[in-house]
């Protein structure tokens, strides 16, 4: 089975960095579509694409499982995840409990917003809802970053990954990135403004807008 995927010339030698490169090159395999919802991913076959051994592509599969973009069944194979509605339903409604009170926490910790401002500048720039929604996953894991509580801190990152998946799904029925630029816009204002209060409300109002829009979307999100 071929896949298609993005190439580069040469792989890197290092195994860190070939296994980086094999995450990487994957990653955008699924988050851009090229690597649709269910397809099985062959370690032999995504070597050859990779030019590399499959022990890279093995580290990356099982990081990728880790964050969610991949099911790994026993006796069957690894296939990229078929996000449902319900699923990225659970996604958001899990950062609508969680985040406001990070990103609250973050502000009055004295979070360095430049990261953030960094992120929104990289998602005003992108030409692919790939490469615009991770800058804004880097957005929200940047406000949180002061936060404080490494378990809370965790459960987010840990939801980055298919945050993104589930945002170009939605936005390919809705695009709505537009409007959401502006909600971070308004959040980032008040991040530098110190305004914990006003940043957790802001937070909740944006979370809750995406969640609305993922549960008219239909069967799939």
């Amino acid at each position: 089975m071929m896949y298609d995927v993005p190439m580069t010339p040469a792989a890197p030698t290092a195994l860190p960095s070939r296994t980086e490169h094999a995450l990487a090159t994957i990653k955008e395999g699924i988050l851009s579509g090229r690597l649709a919802a269910g397809q099985p991913l062959v370690e032999a076959d995504l070597a050859q694409e990779l030019v590399m051994s499959k022990t890279p592509v093995r580290e990356a599969l099982k990081t990728l499982e880790l964050s969610g973009l991949v099911v790994v069944r026993p006796y069957v194979g690894v296939r990229v995840r078929e996000l449902t509605q319900a699923d990225a339903v659970a996604i958001y409604e899990t950062r609508l409990l969680l985040e406001p009170e990070a990103n609250r926490r973050s502000v009055l910790g004295g979070v360095d917003t430049a990261p953030a401002r960094a992120a929104l500048q990289r998602a005003a720039e992108a030409a692919e809802p790939v490469q615009r929604s991770l800058a804004n996953r880097a957005f929200h894991a940047a406000l949180w970053a002061a936060a404080d509580n490494p378990i809370l801190v965790g459960i987010l990152e840990g939801l980055r990954d298919q945050t993104a998946l589930a945002a170009i799904t939605t936005w390919a029925q809705q695009p709505s990135w537009r409007d959401e630029a502006q909600e971070h816009a308004r959040i980032l204002a008040a991040a530098e403004a110190s305004d914990a209060d006003l940043v957790a409300e802001l937070t909740r109002r944006h979370i809750a807008g995406f969640l609305d829009r993922l549960r008219q979307g239909g069967a799939t999100a």
